[in-house]
């Protein structure tokens, strides 16, 4: 066996005992057991026992949550994270929620925020998007408690994605129409307001309702009149009119000469392809009538 896998034994041996001595509850009979358990942790993850550490830093923290030691709690439930995330993401998950449970109650939201959008960075690894979801929402909200308005508008993008990748269009077009709609007030955000647009446009046309894309065309030019001279604008126009006209071959010419010039990201790329898939259905399903 390992030396540190055996000093690691030893010492957690230790931990045990002076937790299930005569006087449990003796407060420093429970802070020399969350020193030990620390300790042993420490050996273990230098044995590259994932698990076994992020175990032990996990028994370390509940000792400091009985001495109400919560900034040295946190500190073991951060390392018992960064060891789970080697072999077990339910491991890790069940450590940062702890985090950002403790940051909340010490009033460190930002702390708080960060954490929980780190819980929904390994859910989508996991491909789990609405845990993802959910724990980007959390963030975006402590984020706003802790006056963090940039962090904010990036946590809610990252939810609008994610409503993309359920196939949840209309929530994903409310949260981008109401980014743009505060980013026009300010001068720093500004200028992000046609890329807004154009993921709400986006939204839209996979829905297939050419009406309601030509109403959304006329409420981005009066949300941002300079929108209409962007070539976001003509983009969305150009493959408005292509799904209204039901032509494929125009629609695949827009989209690579947008594309040429601005790379698509890989979900708006998986966006398009959508909407080109029902247009070739339409075509199909009309060559079969003719």
């Amino acid at each position: 066996m390992d030396d540190h896998m055996v000093k690691g034994h030893i010492l957690a041996k230790k931990a045990e005992n002076k937790l299930h001595a005569c006087c449990p509850l003796f407060g420093s009979k429970v802070e020399d057991a969350a020193l030990l358990f620390h300790k042993s942790a420490t050996s273990f993850k230098l044995a590259k026992s994932w698990d076994k550490a992020g175990s032990l830093f996990v028994e370390s923290s509940a000792c400091h949550m009985k001495l109400g030691n919560k900034h040295d709690a946190v500190n073991a439930y951060i390392e018992g994270a960064r060891c789970y995330k080697k072999t077990s993401l339910q491991g890790a998950v069940f450590c940062l929620n702890k985090v950002v449970t403790i940051y909340e109650e010490l009033g460190r939201h930002i702390m708080a925020a960060k954490y929980s959008k780190e819980i929904g960075d390994l859910c989508e690894l996991n491909k789990d998007i609405d845990c993802a979801r959910l724990h980007y929402e959390r963030a975006a909200e402590l984020f706003e408690i802790g006056d963090a308005a940039t962090s904010v508008i990036q946590c809610k993008l990252k939810v609008a994605q994610f409503f993309v990748q359920l196939q949840q269009y209309q929530k994903a077009i409310k949260i981008y129409e109401d980014i743009a709609r505060q980013s026009l007030n300010s001068n720093l955000l500004k200028y992000g307001v046609r890329v807004h647009l154009l993921n709400s446009g986006l939204c839209q046309l996979v829905k297939g309702d050419f009406v309601a894309i030509s109403n959304s065309l006329e409420l981005y030019q009066d949300l941002d009149p300079t929108f209409s001279t962007t070539r976001e604008y003509k983009f969305l126009a150009d493959l408005a009119a292509s799904i209204d006209e039901e032509d494929v071959e125009k629609f695949t010419k827009v989209v690579k000469e947008f594309n040429d010039i601005t790379p698509l990201e890989p979900w708006k790329s998986t966006l398009l392809l959508r909407v080109k898939h029902v247009l070739k259905e339409k075509e199909m399903q009309e060559d079969d009538l003719t």
